[in-house]
């Protein structure tokens, strides 16, 4: 995988102890157009604190492009952004 560290909009839900679960993002291509993904499957949920930021990482599949792709994302817990990571 490789790191593409790109801002996306998410669509997610939250448990009561504000744990979330991505269910769809999109991002906007090089092109100008926007692409929504579904989040098919969530294989890990990690915890990680960088740079003195606490953020989840989560390792996703879901098919893109006809492929099945295995991507991460971060979610941001300060400032509540999601953070496409690795492709």
């Amino acid at each position: 995988m490789r790191v593409v560290a790109r801002a996306i909009e998410m669509i997610v839900w939250f448990e009561s102890d504000g744990t979330p679960h991505p269910i769809r993002f999109r991002l906007k291509r090089e092109d100008d157009e926007w692409c929504t993904i579904n989040v098919e499957k969530i294989v890990t949920v990690e915890k990680e604190k960088l740079a003195g930021n606490h953020m989840y990482v989560f390792r996703c599949q879901s098919e893109i492009s006809g492929l099945k792709r295995t991507y991460e994302l971060k979610y941001e817990i300060a400032t509540c952004k999601w953070i496409l990571f690795k492709v």
